[in-house]
């Protein structure tokens, strides 16, 4: 079964220029990128994508953690993967989300650490399951971000929209 399933590039996997490695690692899934941009994580964005996380003691460390304060990068590399059991093998190669549980050779056992205030410095995060990654994938790429359709769509007209062009 096709599916597709959203992938982060860290701050701390930015700050280490892991991004090659990584990517490496991810094209050992044989599954095709269909999205991919830096995006600078705003505080909201940051709470949006981990609410499920807002009453644990870390939270307010983990959004100074996604939103590159603690790294001096305040981006990510955020792209949706697409193919035959995407989730599946994109959360094998990622391995466990605590490092020090990871497989040795999965990109969180390779590269991850956890922090003296217990944060999971883990350089990628991967969707969960099905759901997740559609919640995800709405919350990071619009329908144009996206070369394939994904969910259903609509088109509407707006007026008086302010856009940066090139000069």
């Amino acid at each position: 079964m096709n599916q597709q399933t959203l992938i982060l590039i860290k701050p701390d996997g930015l700050k280490k220029s892991l991004t090659g490695n990584i990517l490496t690692r991810l094209s050992e899934t044989k599954l095709e990128i269909i999205a991919a941009k830096m995006v600078k994580v705003s505080k909201e964005l940051a709470e949006e994508h981990y609410k499920h996380l807002r009453d644990k003691p870390f939270f307010e460390e983990l959004i100074k953690y996604i939103t590159g304060e603690l790294h001096d990068r305040k981006k990510v590399l955020a792209m949706v993967y697409w193919g035959e059991d995407a989730i599946t093998k994109v959360r094998e190669i990622a391995g466990a989300t605590n490092p020090e549980e990871a497989n040795p050779v999965s990109i969180r056992g390779q590269y991850g650490r956890i922090t003296t205030k217990g944060i999971y410095e883990n350089v990628i995060h991967a969707s969960t399951n099905e759901e997740d990654a559609e919640r995800e994938i709405k919350l990071w790429f619009s329908p144009e971000d996206i070369i394939m359709d994904l969910y259903p769509v609509k088109v509407i007209i707006l007026e008086k929209v302010q856009k940066k062009i090139w000069v």
